[in-house]
């Protein structure tokens, strides 16, 4: 049990990446919050994931309404007196407006960045005086390869997802004293729902031709990362940015010529 008693709030938790990492923490001990809007719902999975062995409990958050981070943070602590770890997994975008820098008004591009850094920042503003009451905690932000590697669209998920890859070392350098670290995840493409239901079978089988490992990443991969992140196993590994991701933007440009046989050298 490498996370036996440690407890963990997970945000957006009920279905893809966070709820691997929800499973996969209760799977190994913690005593897992669930953070969501849906409550019901959520207690549905909850129940399941006790009904298993687990320890899951379901607490409110609404990504889009800060004052729930506060609650939300203060409801674990009159619960448990401690949180241990905070993993900030929200993160949104609409494909529909954000777009290129031509094509993205202000108005959406600034949205889509206050709510997928306040998911971050504000979390992690809340829960930092507690960690440093309790000698110490790992918080680990959700990012993405798209804060890495630039696109030709969604320019506000891209530039959101670099800024927490910034703060996640601003965190893990400021709060070292403290003994609370910071880390972050970059997952390329994962296999979950919302993925395959907005992408096209064509542009999917495009895109696999350009990760070496020619396939998508499951949630369950991401989630063995956190789960190593949020243990004391990684007690002296802070402020890194480590992509899930295949090997995607690691080979030469012409990768995914080379390896399907279209080009030859």
């Amino acid at each position: 049990m490498r996370l036996e008693n440690k407890v963990i709030i997970v945000t957006a938790s009920t279905r893809g990446i966070g709820l691997a990492i929800s499973k996969a923490c209760a799977k190994e001990g913690a005593h897992v919050y669930m953070a969501a809007r849906r409550v019901e719902a959520t207690q549905e999975i909850a129940d399941e994931l006790n009904a298993q062995g687990g320890h899951v409990k379901v607490v409110y958050c609404d990504a889009y309404a800060h004052a729930s981070y506060h609650s939300m943070v203060q409801t674990v602590i009159e619960q448990e007196g401690k949180i241990d770890v905070l993993v900030n997994n929200f993160g949104t975008s609409d494909p529909t407006k954000d777009k290129d820098i031509e094509g993205t008004d202000f108005s959406d591009f600034i949205a889509t960045i206050d709510v997928n850094l306040a998911s971050v920042f504000i979390t992690s503003q809340e829960v930092i005086p507690y960690m440093k009451k309790n000698g110490g905690g790992s918080i680990v932000n959700i990012s993405s390869i798209g804060g890495l590697i630039p696109d030709i669209s969604q320019i506000a998920y891209g530039t959101s997802k670099a800024a927490i890859n910034h703060l996640t070392k601003d965190i893990a350098v400021q709060e070292a004293r403290n003994n609370i670290r910071c880390n972050a995840v970059c997952p390329g493409m994962t296999a979950t729902d919302a993925v395959a239901n907005s992408l096209s079978p064509e542009f999917r089988d495009f895109f696999l031709k350009h990760i070496p490992i020619q396939r998508m990443g499951h949630p369950e991969e991401i989630a063995a990362l956190v789960v190593y992140f949020a243990s004391d196993e990684s007690a002296y590994t802070t402020g890194q940015i480590v992509e899930v991701s295949g090997g995607f933007g690691l080979p030469t440009p012409i990768f995914g010529d080379l390896a399907s046989g279209t080009l030859k050298r």
